[in-house]
Protein backbone atom coordinates (compact mmCIF):
# COMPACT_ATOMS: atom_id res chain seq x y z
CA UNK A 1 0.00 0.00 0.00
CA UNK A 2 1.69 3.63 -0.52
CA UNK A 3 1.88 6.28 1.35
CA UNK A 4 1.28 9.84 0.67
CA UNK A 5 4.18 11.95 1.68
CA UNK A 6 3.97 15.93 2.67
CA UNK A 7 7.33 17.92 1.50
CA UNK A 8 8.23 21.02 2.09
CA UNK A 9 10.59 22.49 -0.02
CA UNK A 10 13.07 25.50 -0.47
CA UNK A 11 14.51 26.77 -3.72
CA UNK A 12 16.54 29.44 -5.13
CA UNK A 13 14.92 29.60 -8.62
CA UNK A 14 17.44 31.89 -10.57
CA UNK A 15 18.41 28.53 -12.13
CA UNK A 16 15.17 27.26 -13.18
CA UNK A 17 12.54 27.39 -15.60
CA UNK A 18 10.05 27.40 -12.68
CA UNK A 19 8.83 24.97 -10.92
CA UNK A 20 6.60 22.56 -13.19
CA UNK A 21 8.67 20.37 -15.99
CA UNK A 22 9.45 22.00 -19.62
CA UNK A 23 10.44 20.36 -22.77
CA UNK A 24 13.58 22.65 -22.19
CA UNK A 25 15.19 23.62 -18.82
CA UNK A 26 16.04 22.28 -15.66
CA UNK A 27 12.56 21.98 -13.16
CA UNK A 28 12.56 22.04 -9.49
CA UNK A 29 9.44 19.42 -10.37
CA UNK A 30 11.84 17.53 -12.40
CA UNK A 31 14.61 17.57 -10.35
CA UNK A 32 12.46 16.19 -7.05
CA UNK A 33 10.98 13.35 -9.47
CA UNK A 34 14.30 12.00 -10.55
CA UNK A 35 15.43 12.54 -6.70
CA UNK A 36 12.73 10.11 -5.63
CA UNK A 37 13.87 7.69 -8.51
CA UNK A 38 17.12 7.74 -7.08
CA UNK A 39 16.55 7.01 -3.73
CA UNK A 40 13.16 4.59 -4.73
CA UNK A 41 13.50 3.46 -8.23
CA UNK A 42 9.96 4.82 -8.28
CA UNK A 43 9.28 6.90 -10.82
CA UNK A 44 6.72 9.22 -9.03
CA UNK A 45 4.37 12.16 -10.17
CA UNK A 46 5.31 15.62 -7.59
CA UNK A 47 2.44 17.85 -7.32
CA UNK A 48 3.28 21.05 -6.19
CA UNK A 49 1.23 23.80 -4.77
CA UNK A 50 1.52 26.06 -7.44
CA UNK A 51 3.45 26.53 -10.42
CA UNK A 52 5.90 29.12 -9.33
CA UNK A 53 7.51 31.06 -12.83
CA UNK A 54 11.02 30.70 -14.45
CA UNK A 55 13.63 32.85 -11.50
CA UNK A 56 11.23 32.66 -8.77
CA UNK A 57 11.85 31.73 -5.34
CA UNK A 58 10.53 29.15 -2.41
CA UNK A 59 10.95 29.36 1.01
CA UNK A 60 8.42 27.42 1.72
CA UNK A 61 6.74 25.32 -1.57
CA UNK A 62 4.68 22.19 -1.27
CA UNK A 63 4.34 19.28 -2.77
CA UNK A 64 3.50 15.57 -2.31
CA UNK A 65 3.72 12.47 -3.90
CA UNK A 66 2.97 8.56 -3.67
CA UNK A 67 5.52 6.20 -3.12
CA UNK A 68 6.20 2.41 -1.69
CA UNK A 69 9.27 3.10 -0.30
CA UNK A 70 10.50 1.63 3.24
CA UNK A 71 11.93 4.53 3.99
CA UNK A 72 10.14 6.40 7.13
CA UNK A 73 7.99 9.46 5.51
CA UNK A 74 9.96 11.55 8.06
CA UNK A 75 12.81 11.01 7.29
CA UNK A 76 12.51 11.05 3.63
CA UNK A 77 13.51 14.89 3.09
CA UNK A 78 17.20 13.95 4.51
CA UNK A 79 17.24 11.27 2.07
CA UNK A 80 16.54 13.93 -1.01
CA UNK A 81 18.93 16.09 0.20
CA UNK A 82 21.47 13.55 -0.73
CA UNK A 83 21.19 13.65 -4.18
CA UNK A 84 19.59 17.33 -4.55
CA UNK A 85 21.72 20.01 -6.10
CA UNK A 86 22.53 22.95 -3.33
CA UNK A 87 19.60 25.02 -5.36
CA UNK A 88 16.84 23.31 -4.13
CA UNK A 89 16.10 21.45 -0.47
CA UNK A 90 13.69 19.41 1.55
CA UNK A 91 13.07 21.56 4.58
CA UNK A 92 10.39 18.48 6.17
CA UNK A 93 8.41 15.79 4.65
CA UNK A 94 5.49 13.36 6.73
CA UNK A 95 2.95 11.55 6.45
CA UNK A 96 -0.45 13.01 5.21
CA UNK A 97 -3.55 11.44 4.31
CA UNK A 98 -4.37 10.05 0.65
CA UNK A 99 -7.11 13.44 0.61
CA UNK A 100 -4.55 15.61 0.72
CA UNK A 101 -3.82 17.88 -2.30
CA UNK A 102 -0.86 19.87 -2.17
CA UNK A 103 -2.30 22.00 -4.98
CA UNK A 104 -6.12 21.61 -4.65
CA UNK A 105 -6.26 21.88 -1.10
CA UNK A 106 -4.18 24.57 -0.41
CA UNK A 107 -6.52 27.18 1.46
CA UNK A 108 -3.77 30.33 1.80
CA UNK A 109 -0.41 31.07 0.58
CA UNK A 110 1.28 34.26 0.93
CA UNK A 111 4.15 35.53 -1.38
CA UNK A 112 6.34 38.39 -0.99
CA UNK A 113 8.81 40.67 -3.26
CA UNK A 114 11.69 42.27 -2.49
CA UNK A 115 12.84 45.46 -3.70
CA UNK A 116 16.10 47.97 -2.59
CA UNK A 117 16.58 51.27 -3.26
CA UNK A 118 20.32 52.06 -4.76
CA UNK A 119 21.43 54.22 -6.92
CA UNK A 120 24.00 51.49 -8.23
CA UNK A 121 23.52 47.72 -8.34
CA UNK A 122 24.18 45.93 -5.27
CA UNK A 123 25.45 42.35 -6.51
CA UNK A 124 24.49 40.77 -3.18
CA UNK A 125 20.88 41.89 -3.46
CA UNK A 126 20.55 41.69 -7.23
CA UNK A 127 19.94 38.20 -6.92
CA UNK A 128 17.02 38.41 -4.91
CA UNK A 129 15.67 41.93 -5.25
CA UNK A 130 14.74 44.60 -7.82
CA UNK A 131 16.77 47.60 -7.66
CA UNK A 132 14.42 50.49 -7.77
CA UNK A 133 15.84 54.68 -7.33
CA UNK A 134 14.11 57.71 -6.49
CA UNK A 135 11.67 58.87 -3.95
CA UNK A 136 9.52 56.22 -2.67
CA UNK A 137 6.71 57.16 -0.12
CA UNK A 138 5.66 53.89 1.72
CA UNK A 139 2.47 55.63 3.07
CA UNK A 140 1.43 55.93 -0.63
CA UNK A 141 1.87 52.32 -1.21
CA UNK A 142 0.86 51.38 2.32
CA UNK A 143 -2.61 53.08 1.63
CA UNK A 144 -2.95 51.69 -2.47
CA UNK A 145 -2.10 48.10 -0.96
CA UNK A 146 -5.57 48.65 1.52
CA UNK A 147 -7.33 48.99 -2.06
CA UNK A 148 -6.38 45.16 -2.87
CA UNK A 149 -8.09 43.34 0.30
CA UNK A 150 -10.88 41.31 -0.63
CA UNK A 151 -12.51 39.21 -3.29
CA UNK A 152 -12.22 41.42 -6.83
CA UNK A 153 -11.62 40.58 -10.27
CA UNK A 154 -7.98 40.39 -10.49
CA UNK A 155 -8.48 40.39 -14.57
CA UNK A 156 -6.09 43.57 -15.00
CA UNK A 157 -3.87 42.05 -12.73
CA UNK A 158 -2.74 39.15 -14.30
CA UNK A 159 -0.51 38.78 -17.35
CA UNK A 160 -2.24 39.29 -20.58
CA UNK A 161 -3.27 35.85 -22.63
CA UNK A 162 -3.68 33.68 -19.49
CA UNK A 163 -6.71 30.94 -19.69
CA UNK A 164 -8.13 30.56 -16.48
CA UNK A 165 -11.83 29.64 -15.73
CA UNK A 166 -12.04 33.22 -13.19
CA UNK A 167 -9.93 35.67 -12.38
CA UNK A 168 -11.83 36.59 -8.89
CA UNK A 169 -9.51 36.01 -6.20
CA UNK A 170 -9.68 36.98 -2.30
CA UNK A 171 -6.91 38.92 -0.84
CA UNK A 172 -6.57 38.41 2.64
CA UNK A 173 -3.97 41.03 3.34
CA UNK A 174 -1.35 43.38 1.90
CA UNK A 175 1.44 44.98 3.82
CA UNK A 176 4.86 46.97 2.95
CA UNK A 177 7.35 47.06 5.11
CA UNK A 178 10.81 49.39 4.61
CA UNK A 179 14.05 48.83 6.56
CA UNK A 180 16.73 50.65 5.38
CA UNK A 181 17.12 50.39 1.80
CA UNK A 182 15.37 47.45 1.77
CA UNK A 183 11.54 47.10 0.96
CA UNK A 184 9.32 44.08 1.18
CA UNK A 185 5.69 43.97 -0.19
CA UNK A 186 3.98 40.93 1.34
CA UNK A 187 1.01 39.35 -0.51
CA UNK A 188 -1.45 37.00 1.30
CA UNK A 189 -4.33 35.12 -0.72
CA UNK A 190 -6.27 32.44 -1.70
CA UNK A 191 -4.42 31.60 -5.23
CA UNK A 192 -2.62 33.64 -7.37
CA UNK A 193 -3.10 34.72 -11.21
CA UNK A 194 -0.18 34.64 -13.25
CA UNK A 195 2.12 37.32 -12.17
CA UNK A 196 -0.74 38.76 -9.98
CA UNK A 197 1.72 39.67 -7.08
CA UNK A 198 4.67 40.65 -9.74
CA UNK A 199 2.00 43.43 -11.32
CA UNK A 200 0.50 44.04 -7.45
CA UNK A 201 4.08 45.04 -6.43
CA UNK A 202 4.75 47.07 -9.84
CA UNK A 203 1.62 49.05 -9.27
CA UNK A 204 2.56 49.47 -5.22
CA UNK A 205 5.95 50.82 -6.88
CA UNK A 206 3.99 52.78 -9.34
CA UNK A 207 1.70 54.57 -6.86
CA UNK A 208 4.64 55.39 -4.29
CA UNK A 209 6.23 57.30 -6.89
CA UNK A 210 3.52 59.28 -7.54
CA UNK A 211 2.96 57.85 -10.72
CA UNK A 212 -0.29 55.55 -10.04
CA UNK A 213 -3.20 57.30 -8.96
CA UNK A 214 -5.54 55.22 -6.00
CA UNK A 215 -8.28 55.97 -8.65
CA UNK A 216 -7.13 54.26 -10.90
CA UNK A 217 -6.36 51.28 -9.53
CA UNK A 218 -10.10 51.18 -8.70
CA UNK A 219 -10.81 51.45 -12.26
CA UNK A 220 -8.12 48.69 -13.10
CA UNK A 221 -10.10 46.15 -11.29
CA UNK A 222 -13.60 47.40 -11.95
CA UNK A 223 -12.57 47.25 -16.04
CA UNK A 224 -9.86 44.56 -15.89
CA UNK A 225 -7.92 47.49 -18.41
CA UNK A 226 -4.20 45.93 -17.74
CA UNK A 227 -2.92 49.30 -19.57
CA UNK A 228 -3.77 51.19 -16.28
CA UNK A 229 -1.19 49.37 -14.26
CA UNK A 230 2.66 49.15 -13.89
CA UNK A 231 4.74 46.94 -15.58
CA UNK A 232 5.65 43.43 -14.52
CA UNK A 233 8.37 43.18 -12.17
CA UNK A 234 11.54 41.39 -12.56
CA UNK A 235 10.45 37.34 -11.02
CA UNK A 236 13.67 37.43 -9.46
CA UNK A 237 12.35 39.64 -6.72
CA UNK A 238 9.63 36.93 -5.96
CA UNK A 239 9.42 34.35 -3.24
CA UNK A 240 6.97 31.98 -2.20
CA UNK A 241 7.19 32.18 1.81
CA UNK A 242 4.24 29.73 2.74
CA UNK A 243 1.52 27.78 1.80
CA UNK A 244 -1.55 27.15 4.45
CA UNK A 245 -3.84 24.11 4.45
CA UNK A 246 -6.79 23.11 6.86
Amino acid sequence: MSTRIKLTLSYDGTDFCGWQKQKTGVSVQGLIEDAVFSITGERVSVIGSGRTDAGVHAKGQVAHFDTNSAVPPEKFYKALNTVLPSGVKALKSEKVSDKFNANRTAKRKTYEYSLYSSDTEQPLKERYAARVYGVIDIEKMRSAAKILVGEHDFKAFSATGSSVKTTVRTVYGVSVEKSGEDIKIKVCGNGFLYNMVRIIAGALLKAGKGELSESEIVKALETGDRTLLAETLPAKGLCLLKVEYE
